[in-house]
């Protein structure tokens, strides 16, 4: 797993603002521009993270989008603008710090199971969301982690129960 830095927050917020703006901006439903986005060129430009080196806003976005798949209506469920940049936030981030192109963490997370999380999840750290949805669906992306993880809690069980003794 690698560690959030500053390309890679640069690279969060800028998907953030484009899912955001996409309320608002766009015809499609939330789902259907969400298919879209991480299954798009402008993702993969994303992915190997030379999009750092243009000067592109989220209006860009949107218009590359539209012209690589038409400015079709279908679908009429919109996301809240909240909704739409944490989905945005944790898809990026998830793809940063787990090595995966956007096409393999929207396979892995669909953005209804996401929006149905985001109460839930939206104030965590984005690393924690992703672990307890990863943990919830049964994927161990990192075993060292997940072994280590299961050590500290059981060393915290087995002083609690020595300190109560």
């Amino acid at each position: 797993m690698k560690k959030i830095n500053r390309n890679g927050l640069l690279l969060c917020d800028l998907q953030a603002k484009t899912f955001e703006s996409a309320v608002d901006m766009t015809t499609v439903s939330s789902e259907i521009f969400i298919r879209r986005f991480m299954n798009s060129k402008i993702a993969k430009i994303m992915d190997n993270e030379s999009i750092l080196e243009t000067n592109i806003h989220e209006k860009d976005i949107l218009d590359m989008i539209e012209k690589q798949y038409g400015n079709l209506t279908y679908g009429s469920v919109k996301y809240t603008h909240d909704e739409m940049f944490w989905i945005g936030y944790l898809y990026r981030y998830f793809c940063y710090t787990y090595g995966l192109s956007s096409v393999q963490a929207y396979k892995t997370v669909k953005p209804k199971e996401l929006r149905g999380l985001f109460f839930a999840y939206h104030t965590m750290d984005p690393s924690q969301a992703i672990e307890r949805i990863l943990e919830a669906k049964g994927l161990l992306v990192d075993e060292e982690t997940e072994l280590n993880r299961q050590f500290e809690i059981f060393k915290r069980v087995r002083k609690n129960t020595t300190d109560s003794r």
